[in-house]
């Protein structure tokens, strides 16, 4: 055993031939760690290029070695021969080999300049992929009147259900507690000028215009954008995704297209159960704090609240729907394979949905007061 250890022992030696040249022998293996450090403590200075081309075995404690080597002696790793086979092994453990600090961040205008700058092409990337996405997914959507086999019902079904009725309760119940928290607060404000009973028209038009549809997309992009990232992300690291596109099938027809349509079709109707809640906490409050009776607020409701609130809220739900739908969907979509990348796309397509939906309630109620609607 000792004298086959010793024939398998890494050793070096300089060519006779050529006195800048180390040549390798033996197994550089983690069994033989210790022989492999005396080994390239032993080499003579002056070495210009190293030759592993002898070695009987080599493994990654090997390759990290000799790595290491040509640091300390300031070789280049082009100056490293190795056989073929061994080529992609010293490729991998060379990306990962020298474990560098992380740069301390740093701070000034310069950097700050330089953060701000990033953050907006990375957006900039973000939002044109997002309008590329919604292309494709338009495209796809006028390809199924031509070829309505490709719709997958049953999926749209499920992704209903998920979507709609396992959200009510949770809808209906925040709706409800935002009424009467909206009604508490302008009842404060408009009880000093004795017109307390104005709080329904406040809480009626808020719910009809805003609230309800506001309330709800943000539930949604909380809850339903992240599992969408979630559920397309975890087929990604699975290569289901790519499973799908060998079969030839459209991940687009069969995981994107059924959530973009349940949405589309859920969350209006979600919009509606949120308004009323919102007017039945309102209306809660003027009958047991406000000393408004149920008949009079239901008349004053009927006599004072005009179609158009509602019609501005419900425009709003499909175009709500289709962004968080879309995000959900494209973050999912764009996993790299890893946990981390997950995580990373998941808290992104919650804060994109969040803020999109936001900016565009914002624009659409500036846009409907100059069009005085």
């Amino acid at each position: 055993m000792d004298h086959a250890s010793d024939h398998y022992a890494p050793a070096a030696g300089v060519a006779t031939d050529d006195a800048g040249t180390l040549h390798l022998r033996g197994r550089w293996t983690l069994r033989y760690a210790g022989g492999i450090s005396d080994a390239l403590a032993g080499a003579p200075d002056g070495v210009a290029t190293v030759d592993a081309r002898d070695c009987e075995r080599l493994d990654t404690l090997g390759v990290l070695q000799l790595l290491r080597f040509a640091d300390r002696r300031g070789l280049a790793y082009s100056a490293l021969h190795f056989r073929a086979d061994q080529q992609p092994l010293v490729d991998a453990i060379e990306d990962v080999h020298d474990d560098r600090p992380q740069r301390k961040r740093e701070y000034g205008v310069g950097a700050a300049l330089e953060r701000l700058g990033r953050a907006v092409v990375g957006n900039s990337r973000e939002a044109m992929a997002l309008i590329g996405f919604f292309g494709e997914v338009q495209l796809k959507l006028l390809r199924l009147v031509k070829q309505p086999h490709r719709f997958r019902l049953t999926a749209t079904v499920h992704h209903m259900e998920q979507i709609g009725l396992d959200a009510v309760p949770l809808v209906a119940l925040l709706s409800f507690m935002v009424g009467a928290v909206i009604a508490f607060l302008g009842a404060m404000v408009l009880a000093d000028f004795g017109a307390t009973i104005f709080v329904v028209e406040l809480v009626n038009a808020a719910f009809l215009r805003e609230f309800g549809v506001l309330l709800t997309a943000i539930l949604l992009a909380g809850r339903t954008a992240s599992a969408f990232t979630a559920q397309i992300g975890m087929m990604v690291n699975r290569e289901e995704v790519d499973a799908i596109r060998v079969l030839g099938l459209d991940p687009i027809d069969l995981l994107v297209i059924p959530r973009v349509l349940a949405l589309l079709a859920m969350l209006p109707l979600l919009t509606f159960i949120a308004m009323l809640a919102g007017m039945l906490g309102g209306m809660a409050v003027g009958a047991f704090n406000l000393d408004i009776p149920v008949a009079a607020y239901l008349a004053r409701a009927h006599e004072m609240i005009e179609i158009r609130h509602f019609v501005v809220g419900m425009v709003k739900a499909p175009v709500f729907a289709l962004v968080i739908g879309l995000i959900g969907c494209l973050e999912g979509l764009q996993v790299q394979g890893t946990a981390q990348s997950l995580g990373e796309r998941t808290t992104s397509s919650v804060v994109q949905a969040i803020s999109m939906v936001i900016v565009i309630d914002a624009f659409a109620a500036l846009w409907f007061m100059q069009m005085d609607y």
